[in-house]
C-alpha cells in the first residue's frame, strides 16, 4: 500500500476516515473553507464527484482555517453549511493544518519536502490529484475551478477514460 493509503484522517462527524479504502481510486484532495471568495467551488467539486464517482473517483474535502480565518466554524457547522448550501456528498475530513510546523501528515506527503509537487499551500481550494496507486499526479492552483479543462483532462486520464 502507498503512504497515501496508509493515512487516517478524522471525518467531520468524528468517525475515523482511513484512506485505505481509496486504493484503486482517483482522489482529488482539496483544502476547503466556508467563508472564502472561492467557496462557490464546492458546487463544482460536488458536480465533479457526481460525474465521475461511478468510475472510481472521489473528492476529499479537508477544511482548513489557516488562510485569513476563513473556516472558523465547528465541525457540525461546517458539515451543515456544506450540505445545506452546496449539497456536498463527498467525504469531508475534520479541520487540519496544511502549512507550518503542525502540518498534517497528509499535507507533508502532498506538499512537504520530497513531495512530487512541494511547497506551501497558497490558499483555500488548492487541489491535488492522487492516482489509483496513491501517487500525486498533479497540483492545481486555488483559482483552478472544478470545471477547468486541464483539471477534467487530468482526472479523465487518471481514470483511463
Amino acid at each position: 500500500m502507498s503512504a497515501f493509503h496508509d493515512l487516517n484522517l478524522r471525518a467531520l462527524d468524528g468517525q475515523e476516515l482511513p484512506l485505505a479504502p481509496y486504493k484503486g481510486q482517483v482522489v482529488l484532495v482539496v483544502n476547503v473553507a466556508s467563508k472564502c471568495g472561492l467557496t462557490p467551488q464546492y458546487a463544482g467539486l460536488e458536480k465533479l464527484y457526481q460525474q465521475y464517482k461511478d468510475n472510481g473517483f472521489t473528492v476529499l474535502g479537508v477544511p482548513c482555517n489557516q488562510f485569513a480565518g476563513q473556516e472558523p466554524g465547528s465541525e457540525d457547522e461546517i458539515r451543515s453549511f456544506c450540505s445545506l448550501n452546496y449539497g456536498v456528498s463527498f467525504p469531508l475530513g475534520s479541520k487540519l493544518e496544511v502549512n507550518g510546523p503542525a502540518r498534517h501528515p497528509l499535507y507533508r506527503l502532498l506538499a512537504g519536502e520530497g513531495a512530487e509537487f512541494p511547497g506551501d499551500i497558497t490558499w483555500n481550494f488548492e487541489k491535488f490529484l492522487v492516482g489509483q496507486d496513491g501517487r500525486v499526479l498533479a497540483r492545481f492552483s486555488p483559482r483552478t475551478t472544478p470545471d477547468d479543462p486541464a483539471l477534467i483532462q487530468a482526472i479523465e486520464k487518471a481514470l483511463g477514460l
